[in-house]
């Protein structure tokens, strides 16, 4: 059976992962009682993840003429003659209003009705939730006959998790057993190489008597015990000047302790190396400016991707402050429509990921850093603005997770930009375990 992108819009794109089957129909009877059998609507509204029941009114609701869809037989019959590309093409209509993501035109969404009667999209890619037009005729049909909630997929996520989980902590026990085993080979070569030693030594001491070889007192043992354990021991001295003055108050008279003078130069190095550090950082927020002002200056002339690709190479600087210049060049003051410039400037963010293996985690720094520097409205666009370079294959699935657990762990872990990127790596990851089960 033939196979189609769902959304036109994705028509030409022949590596997109959603796909359904190709409309097929058959008119059946003669004079009023003509009627369009719809054969493969079963298979249809199982791609798009909707009852056929829904495509079924659409139709009837769309052409003025009764329809009906038989949940026994599976059969979704439309009174009346139509052409399979009408038809095809009034699926097309569905699929923008009642499939698709409003925010990022993924397939991938979950009807919603409300407590007020409206019905809602949830995107399970962006976390995106499109608001349905009301006026349309099928509303009211959705409403009467709601979809029937997913069973177990929050017992299936706990149950992936809870692998994942139980993988690595065998993987860590593992790695903790190594180096136990290193550890005691170590050990056993030591005391193998100790032992002959010790056997020569006491075979020079053989005119000793009977009285000489025997055990040494319990006192003299505990004595050997706690040498040894002394030697396993590394004492500190602690060498701040109050606990230098400490000591000194400790072990001298007050006469002798007023004389002897402690060097009070530490606080000036202190300051000398916070001076040192406020400089260096406003040489690099200097520098930084000096690349944003000449990234800036090239791309309003409107340089090709080349061009782009050979002055980011000519600029001096690190790679990191590059990319964090080009993201204030590129999106510098915007407020609005974050997600769209990202798409429009989508060349130059290619060229700049693509520049060694490290790229792509400092582009999602930059993106990090400019969530956080910038308005909520850019905040909230973020799971879009991740999308849409990982369509276009510019960031990878691994370094946006790996992105996204680190900040987890990192210092900013209660930044709002984890909990809006949550969706999406949440969507990555069930996507990339639905493939690993088929």
């Amino acid at each position: 059976m033939a196979l189609l992108n769902i959304g036109a819009g994705n028509s030409d794109d022949a590596f997109y992962r959603y796909k359904m089957p190709k409309m097929v129909t058959k008119i059946e009877g003669r004079g009023n009682g003509i009627k369009t059998n719809i054969v493969n609507m079963v298979d249809i509204a199982k791609a798009l993840a909707r009852p056929a029941a829904y495509t079924t009114k659409y139709f009837g609701c769309e052409l003025g003429a009764q329809s009906k869809f038989d949940e026994k037989t599976g059969t979704s019959i439309v009174n009346g003659s139509h052409d399979t590309a009408k038809l095809a093409g009034l699926l097309e209509n569905f699929i923008k209003k009642f499939v698709q993501c409003y925010g990022c035109g993924n397939p991938e969404t979950e009807i919603l009705i409300t407590k007020t009667q409206m019905i809602q999209l949830k995107c399970a890619a962006c976390g995106f939730v499109s608001d349905v037009d009301m006026r349309d005729k099928l509303t009211t049909f959705i409403i009467k006959n709601p979809p029937e909630q997913k069973k177990g997929s929050k017992d299936k996520k706990a149950m992936r998790r809870a692998e994942k989980e139980r993988l690595k902590e065998g993987e860590a026990a593992d790695e903790e057993l190594k180096k136990l085993k290193k550890e005691a080979k170590k050990k056993g070569t030591s005391s193998a190489k100790e032992g002959p030693v010790k056997a020569s030594s006491s075979k020079k001491k053989t005119s000793g008597s009977d009285e000489d070889r025997t055990s040494p007192t319990p006192s003299q043992a505990d004595e050997e015990e706690a040498d040894d354990d002394d030697d396993d021991v590394q004492w500190q001295t602690d060498t701040s000047i109050e606990a230098a003055r400490q000591r000194m108050q400790e072990q001298l008279n007050d006469a002798t302790a007023d004389m002897v003078m402690l060097p009070t130069d530490e606080p000036e190095k202190a300051k000398a190396e916070t001076k040192a550090n406020e400089s260096l950082e406003n040489g690099n927020s200097t520098a930084r400016g000096t690349l944003t002002d000449e990234l800036k200056k090239n791309l309003d002339k409107g340089i090709s991707a080349k061009q782009f690709q050979s002055l980011l190479g000519s600029l001096s600087g690190s790679a990191k402050e590059k990319m964090t210049a080009l993201f204030e060049a590129l999106f510098g003051g915007l407020e609005k429509g974050f997600a769209k410039e990202v798409s429009k400037k989508i060349n130059y963010l290619s060229v700049a990921a693509a520049q060694d293996e490290g790229s792509q985690l400092l582009l999602l720094q930059a993106i990090e850093g400019f969530c956080g520097k910038s308005s909520s409205s850019a905040l909230k666009e973020v799971a879009l603005v991740l999308k849409a370079l990982y369509d276009v294959d510019i960031l990878e699935e691994e370094r946006i997770v790996q992105w996204y657990q680190d900040g987890l762990k990192g210092g900013s872990k209660n930044s709002q930009i984890w909990k809006n990127a949550k969706p999406f790596i949440e969507w990555l990851q069930s996507a990339e375990s639905e493939t690993e089960e088929d």
